[in-house]
């Protein structure tokens, strides 16, 4: 008996952002899907006018911005207010909430909990959680519960060291058929869309015609619905080695230290600021401050 795939959770976007049920049909036109991680207002803005559908608040911010080596050490608290930023600067991509690491592998309460603070209160439009397995239910609780749910398999960062690190997925056909099988019980749980990290191409491909909903892939090949990179990675700003499926598209980093040494510079040799940087007073005004400094002087002295 086959079981029918739930239809995802119901989409309450804010006022002109993407509505998720557009996502099936761009997959079914065949119109791919771009998704770039963002972790404040402005890498929301650029974002949202650079064109991407999809914005997630990946938990990659511990790495990225919060200076950890792994993803596991992001909190709830700590992804709250980077989506609450975000969410401030995109106003029509969808912005989608990466639940960190402990906020919902211990209970299916737990995790409709902390996918309902993200929705309420930092504006997400939808959550994102890594894993299949016992996570399904995690899924179809949050899905319940009027939350949509993006899944995520292949590699999962929170479990890397399960996985033997840092490496793709699926690449035999014993542990194919096991990632498909995942998929097909990501979309019957409710899952909206689903991230395809470090798979095989051909596994990726397979998998993206099995499913009704939308792949995003990152080091999954060129035939899912969608691509997704992260923000440091594309920019140039991550200063670690950057994974094989990244490809930089700026080097911001550079510009960014290079910018800064002429700052120190400017300041040491006294070049900045400039009078065109500072402000002026009238010489009236300029003269009775003298003359009362003065005068608070001298009655300093006589009190002396």
């Amino acid at each position: 008996m086959s079981i029918r795939p739930q239809k995802p959770a119901p989409a309450t976007p804010a006022p002109g952002r993407l509505p998720i049920t557009e996502l099936a049909e761009m997959k079914a036109r065949r119109q791919p899907i771009v998704m770039v991680t963002a972790y404040d207002a402005p890498g929301g803005r650029l974002a949202d006018e650079a064109g991407a559908d999809l914005v997630l608040v990946g938990d990659s911010a511990a790495m990225t911005v919060l200076g950890h080596d792994s993803t596991v050490p992001a909190t709830m608290e700590e992804m709250l207010i980077l989506t609450r930023a975000v969410t401030r600067g995109a106003q029509r991509p969808l912005v989608i909430a990466d639940m960190p690491f402990g906020s919902f592998q211990v209970s299916d309460e737990d995790a409709v909990r902390n996918a309902i603070r993200f929705v309420k209160e930092a504006g997400a439009d939808a959550v994102k959680l890594e894993g299949a397995g016992a996570m399904l239910t995690r899924v179809r609780a949050i899905v319940d519960a009027g939350v949509a749910v993006m899944g995520h398999i292949g590699l999962t960062p929170q479990s890397a060291t399960m996985l033997g690190g840092f490496k793709a997925q699926g690449r035999t056909a014993e542990k194919a058929v096991a990632l498909l099988a995942d998929a097909r019980a990501l979309e019957a749980a409710g899952c909206f869309s689903l991230v395809l990290e470090a798979v095989p191409a051909p596994v990726a491909a397979r998998i993206t015609r099995e499913l009704t909903i939308p792949t995003i892939g990152i080091g999954a090949g060129l035939d899912c619905d969608g691509q997704v990179l992260v923000w440091h990675d594309l920019l140039g700003l991550y200063a670690g080695r950057a994974p094989r499926f990244v490809k930089r598209y700026a080097e911001v980093g550079e510009t960014i230290r290079t910018a800064l040494a002429e700052f120190a510079s400017d300041v040491r040799e006294r070049r900045f600021p400039e009078e065109q940087h500072t402000y002026a007073m009238s010489q009236d005004e300029l003269a009775l401050f003298e003359s009362a400094v003065s005068d608070h002087r001298e009655h300093a002295d006589d009190r002396r």
